[in-house]
């Protein structure tokens, strides 16, 4: 049976220290603190008298203090290592913790997966071809070298870098290593660890690279266990489920999250709010458990972006600059459909497409792998599609032969609508206005990836009603746009209101539109 050894990195608030220690310790692990040796002495002796007594403690025998980005971070992981390694001989894996984390799943759990699951889980992807790295320095963390932290000083860090890109003095990277980065919460097995310690020791240029490298706790473990470890021998993954807002900055979870954070695949999450007690004890209280029912719906981070979302997405009412001389021209009309049930708008497309001469396309820009003709490639990717959104019209109608085309969006896409209304050509708008019963909205929301199979039902019932906001959020935003030559059906509307609207927006006889507004089961779901 697997027996974790928590390698815990700490700096502040002794007395959450404690109870985390405690709440691990419980269930049989171990845990190896290093408490950032910049800490008060009062926070060191708090922590000794209350876990010194603990078998399953124990204590880095040497501290360093520690900054962010800095290789005292790595270092002080070393010195944590090699105190559990000492203490606890029957440990088989070393989990890298911080105070700010915390138990999803009970140990039982945890030890099972473990064993059943004979890997080193740790994330490493390669440093260059890579885009892990999203803002910031890339190269520059590795070709030069890092004496300062740029947090604390910031003024000799960002001299010491001009001087040496100014007077070019680059570094090369060890030349049998190949740098991988990813996150530092990972989870390795006792033959990887001690084989990491060993080569590391071994190799002084290795670690006289890293320790003047920028943010190496991304990368020291990272590059050292693949170039180690066989890759069928480690999952590219961390086991600690953490999020970050659109600003880099870690998510914070709270009392209300205690549901969701069991349903991630994960045995850890961070970042606990210091607010969240009661998580944090009940949390604490999961991992002694016996319980191993856990049902993985992993939803986690799709949810995250749809709700933090809402409100902050970039609208784009004006058109590409690359596309200001393309136009689908000025005697050609563009006849969208938006509706955000496609099944309905298939429908009546399938209809158009029947009863009349005019080509119709359903969801091109919202749907991969919407039928189109054959157009050199632009029409082989939603990116491609929306990239060059003019001239894929333009295009479709030279393919058509025609003057006219009906395409179908969603009605999210109002940074579509908008630039198409831009455009010289007569763009009229066809809204569908449908009625959202709980079922239908419970299926979006699978199908979109906001929830799963085995989402439980009070997580389901707080999402419905920012769902059904979003999409009132929608119609409202098409409607206040106050596009010209626009029409609406409704499905509570009669057909002869809608046949209306169907009339004015494909300028067809009023017998063809009554036609189209009476096509079987327009509206069902």
């Amino acid at each position: 049976m697997a027996k974790v050894a928590f390698i815990l990195l700490c700096h502040k608030n002794p007395d959450a220290i404690v109870q985390q220690a405690e709440q691990l310790t419980a269930a049989g692990d171990y845990i190896a603190i290093h408490l950032d040796a910049s800490s008060r002495d009062e926070d060191y002796r708090t922590l000794q008298s209350a876990l010194g007594s603990n078998p399953n403690v124990v204590f880095s025998k040497r501290r360093a203090k520690c900054g962010w980005g800095e290789w005292s971070l790595v270092q002080a992981t070393l010195h944590a290592l090699e105190a559990a390694l000492d203490a606890f001989p029957r440990a088989t894996h070393f989990y890298m913790i911080s105070g700010d984390c915390a138990p999803v799943k009970s140990a039982k759990f945890a030890h099972q997966m473990l064993d059943a699951n004979d890997v080193d889980f740790i994330e490493s992807h390669d440093f260059f071809d890579s885009n892990w790295i999203k803002t910031g320095f890339r190269e520059e963390r590795l070709v030069y070298r890092h004496f300062f932290n740029e947090r604390t000083q910031k003024r000799r860090f960002y001299t010491s870098l001009e001087v040496q890109k100014r007077l070019g003095i680059e570094r090369k990277v060890p030349k049998d290593l190949q740098i991988m980065i990813g996150s530092q919460w990972w989870c390795l097995r006792r033959q990887t660890v001690e084989a990491v310690l060993e080569f590391a020791y071994a190799r002084r240029d290795v670690l006289r690279f890293f320790r003047t490298t920028w943010i190496p706790d991304e990368t020291f473990f990272q590059t050292l266990v693949r170039h180690l470890v066989p890759s069928r021998e480690i999952e590219n993954r961390t086991l600690t489920f953490l999020l970050f807002s659109d600003y880099g900055m870690p998510v914070n979870f709270y009392n209300d999250h205690f549901d969701l954070l069991l349903g991630q695949d994960a045995i850890f999450a961070r970042k606990i709010s210091t607010e969240a007690v009661e998580l944090r004890a009940r949390l604490g209280q999961l991992y002694a458990s016996d319980r191993t029912d856990f049902v993985i719906s992993d939803e986690g981070r799709n949810l995250f972006s749809f709700l933090t979302g809402r409100g902050r997405i970039g609208r784009r009412f004006a058109p590409r600059f690359w596309e200001s001389e393309t136009t689908l021209g000025r005697s050609r009309e563009l006849l969208i459909i938006a509706c955000k049930k496609w099944h309905v708008a298939k429908r009546l497309v399938a209809a158009i497409s029947h009863h009349t001469n005019t080509p119709a396309i359903e969801y091109l820009f919202n749907e991969e792998d919407t039928p189109l003709p054959d157009l050199g490639g632009i029409e082989t990717s939603l990116a491609k599609r929306g990239r060059h959104r003019r001239a894929l019209m333009r295009m479709l109608l030279d393919h058509y032969d025609s003057d006219r085309l009906v395409i179908c969006l969603d009605t999210s896409s109002l940074d579509l609508m908008a630039d198409f209304y831009t455009d010289r050509a007569t763009v009229r708008l066809l809204e569908i206005e449908c009625s959202f019963d709980e079922d239908y909205l419970v299926g979006h929301a699978k199908r979109v990836g906001l929830a799963g199979a085995q989402t439980s039902r009070e997580t389901i019932s707080r999402l419905l009603p920012t769902i059904r906001h979003d999409m009132v959020y929608e119609r409202d935003a098409i409607r206040d746009a106050n596009f010209a030559n626009a029409t609406r059906i409704r499905e509570t509307a009669s057909d002869d209101e809608n046949a209306a609207a169907l009339g004015q927006f494909l300028s067809v006889s009023p017998q063809v539109a009554k036609t189209l507004a009476e096509t079987p089961y327009l509206f069902a779901d």
